[in-house]
């Protein structure tokens, strides 16, 4: 029985104008497959996110506890939120764990937790009363926060702020009202909304200003102290219990005049000295 031609299976080297083709094509693959991203580099970071997440939904729970007459809840909210916010920077340095979705998530964190929350708890606590001004208070603090978040972004310096930080702005709204809740209590007067208005006021505007702050990324706590720092340390937690309304409002207030009071400072010895 005859078997039937079976087409034998040549290697053909190429050689010439075809073989560069086939070398040309063989190139282009390999650049295509070294362009795609691993399927590591397309995931996210678990730990740090987790951080931010939970700063976004403290920021939700005040906002929410805010408008339901909860306003002690809200500010405790809030200050967790600002913990949050400061620790999930802290973790993805030390475990290397920075990326660019991570700095845009907690941009975004940022403004519901010390732009959107702050403002609606402190209308909802007293600036309705002031009527239409009380809503152009806490759009405009709103959008300074939204502002202070885009040129922070932008900065190539991270070492400092330019303006007012807003988990610093969100504090001192909320240690305010945890002041007055904790203090006086009940339904604020008009005299009360309309002093927290102008605190909010310039709160806001002091976001959006030049004046230089502090950042505490520069403070190292890898190095060797003296002894005597953990014993302050210790003593601030000790002043910090007597009144943690007070003495948490008195802190934020502090940083929050510090750049203007050494930008007054530094005017004045210039003028002297001129």
């Amino acid at each position: 029985m005859n078997k039937p031609d079976i087409p034998q299976l040549r290697t053909v080297g190429a050689t010439g104008e075809a073989g560069k083709q086939l070398g040309s094509a063989l190139a282009d693959a390999q650049s295509e497959r070294s362009k795609k991203p691993s399927a590591r580099r397309r995931g996210v970071f678990l730990l740090p996110n987790i951080i931010t997440t939970a700063s976004l939904f403290a920021g939700f729970y005040a906002t929410i506890a805010g408008m339901n007459g909860r306003f002690g809840t809200a500010v405790l909210a809030i200050l967790a939120s600002v913990m949050l916010d400061a620790a999930d920077g802290r973790v993805a340095r030390l475990t290397r764990t920075q990326s660019n979705f991570g700095a845009e998530y907690d941009s975004l964190s940022d403004m519901v937790a010390f732009g959107v929350a702050p403002a609606l708890v402190v209308f909802s606590w007293g600036l309705s009363n002031l009527g239409q001004v009380g809503w152009v208070l806490t759009f405009l603090y709103i959008a300074c926060t939204a502002l202070r978040l885009a040129r922070f972004n932008t900065q190539s310096d991270l070492t400092g702020f330019t303006g007012l930080p807003s988990p610093a702005a969100a504090a001192v709204l909320a240690c305010t009202i945890w002041v007055w809740t904790e203090q006086a209590g009940g339904a604020p007067s008009l005299l009360a909304a309309s002093a927290v208005g102008l605190v909010t006021t310039i709160i806001a505007l002091l976001m959006v200003s030049n004046f230089p702050y502090y950042s505490p990324k520069r403070l190292g706590l890898k190095g060797r102290v003296p002894f005597v720092a953990l014993v302050l340390v210790a003593l601030s937690f000790a002043v910090l219990l007597a009144d943690p309304p007070l003495i948490l409002l008195l802190l934020s207030t502090g940083y929050v005049l510090s750049a203007p009071t050494q930008f007054a400072w530094g005017w004045m010895r210039q003028r002297k000295s001129a």
